[in-house]
């Protein structure tokens, strides 16, 4: 029979190691449970698994569900390498289910859940490795694992949420502007031909109409261009940390639009950093992760000088108050935690409010953004059709 070496906790919470002959990874499971020994990791001796390499991305909602899942199935006791055999066993996510079978080996191999996650960056980040490491550290694996799926849920959300926001006025200005184009490119030619036949006198708004039209006619291929390199520029200059952090900062002070951003920054911020507390993760760790997800140059850097001062001894509410990013209100509030020692819960709240928050401002700024749209399209296109009938009312005036 062949001999496997097992890792698991006891009762008392010490980790043991040992070797085992048995038929089958599930009778060493089924050995060392009747011993009260928690197995974490069993791999048959001799036996040498190769890791494959690769990348990708996996959609979050699909790591929120398994990270659901995997926190039931280890609430009910089932081992680390059982729990994510199955869990991969059921993926239809390829990228996501060679992770998960990759972790599942190293793991069965003898690393910890959270060393064996950090050899995938793109799938699972710094915040989810640091809160299972976390885990795994005080033995409350399974709870970690629920707030991680409601953070992430709650992620999602926010995401979705600004998402909704963009894409509605973004879509109905990119179809006016197609529109336009094309009014401008093959309709508006016609009506000047016609025109020109009939030796109309032109008003000024149709002769502008007419030479917009013949600019799009005759240099589409240099305004299309133009467009598009300007657009590849300005994403490659938003890549760069200047240009990054100089947009960061317009789209921070734009009217309205900026409030919204600032509402979902600090949200994002306290949800993050009250999830990494209240897990046990360190406060200088937790504010470095919470930086990096911070989706604002501005509001990273105002995180990181916190972060700053917090090592020189302060406490976390006077360097916020000192950035001029995070509202007064939510400075206080974190002070009061920090002084009741309730940083987590308080953190808590102020991040279900800006939640609530910014599901108000998205609705509010749907609801001013429509009446906006029509009248653009109305003066738009409005304006191009008033300006190729009015020499017809001249003409019409003439014959009668």
């Amino acid at each position: 029979m062949p001999t496997f070496e097992w890792k698991g906790t006891a009762r008392n919470g010490q980790s043991q190691t040992g070797m085992l002959v048995a038929d089958s990874k599930d009778a060493v499971i089924a050995v060392m449970r009747r011993q009260q020994v928690v197995v974490t990791a069993v791999k048959e001796k001799g036996k040498e698994i190769a890791v494959p390499k690769f990348g990708g991305r996996v959609p979050p909602q699909l790591i929120a569900i398994f990270t659901r899942q995997f926190s039931v199935m280890i609430d009910a006791g089932l081992p680390l390498v059982q729990c994510l055999e199955i869990l991969a066993g059921q993926q239809e996510h390829k990228v996501f289910k060679k992770t998960l079978i990759t972790i599942r080996q190293d793991v069965e191999s003898g690393s910890s859940l959270a060393d064996a996650m950090k050899k995938h960056p793109r799938v699972f980040n710094d915040l989810y490795t640091n809160m299972v490491a976390a885990g795994e550290a005080g033995g409350i694996l399974d709870t970690i694992l629920q707030r991680l799926a409601q953070y992430i849920e709650k992620a999602v959300k926010l995401n979705s949420q600004v998402k909704s926001a963009m894409i509605y006025p973004v879509g109905v200005i990119s179809i006016a502007v197609i529109v336009i184009a094309i009014i401008l490119w093959k309709v508006i030619p016609v009506f000047a031909a016609l025109f020109a036949g009939l030796g109309a006198e032109l008003p000024m708004p149709t002769l502008v109409v007419i030479k917009l039209s013949n600019i799009v006619a005759d240099y589409w291929w240099l305004i299309g261009g133009t467009i598009a390199a300007l657009i590849f520029f300005l994403r490659r200059w938003h890549e760069t940390p200047k240009g990054k952090r100089i947009l960061d900062q317009i789209m921070l002070k734009a009217p309205i639009v900026g409030q919204l951003l600032r509402k979902i920054a600090v949200a994002r911020f306290c949800r993050t950093l009250a999830t990494l507390t209240s897990s046990g993760v360190p406060i200088l760790d937790g504010l470095s992760i919470t930086a990096k997800t911070a989706g604002n140059s501005i509001v990273e850097d105002a995180i990181m000088a916190t972060r700053k001062s917090v090592e020189e001894g302060k406490t976390i509410s006077e360097p916020l108050g000192d950035t001029d990013v995070f509202p007064t209100m939510v400075v206080q509030m974190i002070a009061v935690g920090e002084q009741t020692g309730a940083l987590d819960t308080m953190l808590s709240k102020i991040a279900e409010f800006y939640e609530e928050e910014v599901d108000t401002a998205v609705a509010g700024l749907m609801k001013l953004l429509e009446p906006l749209l029509i009248a653009f399209l109305g003066v738009a296109i409005g304006g191009i059709v008033i300006a190729m009938y009015m020499p017809m009312f001249t003409l019409i005036g003439k014959i009668g």
